[in-house]
């Protein structure tokens, strides 16, 4: 699990979803993070959707809101020179006032 050290984003991949959920709340609750950013792309698109909905609807209720979505995609080029595009997501999670 890659993470940015200066803006609290989390990077998702192929570590199973609860330590991503652990993690982010943890950002949370012990460094007191007023907001957490999780980002994804191709087929980890589901699980940054699953991730943020576990720490909205069951650990952090009531205290924590999906604040901004963003949907995006990049074009790479691969070794045998095909252009790829790959979608993208970046959910916003932040405290609740």
């Amino acid at each position: 699990m890659l993470m940015d050290k200066t803006d609290n984003s989390f990077f998702l991949g192929e570590k199973p979803l609860m330590n991503y959920v652990t993690a982010a709340v943890m950002h949370f609750t012990s460094k007191h993070a007023s907001e957490v950013s999780l980002k994804a792309r191709g087929k980890f698109i589901g699980k940054a959707v699953d991730v943020s909905q576990v720490i909205v609807n069951r650990f952090l209720k009531d205290q924590v809101h999906v604040a901004e979505t963003k949907l995006g995609s990049e074009e790479f080029t691969t070794k045998d020179n095909k252009k790829v595009r790959v979608s993208t997501i970046e959910i916003i999670i932040k405290k609740n006032e």
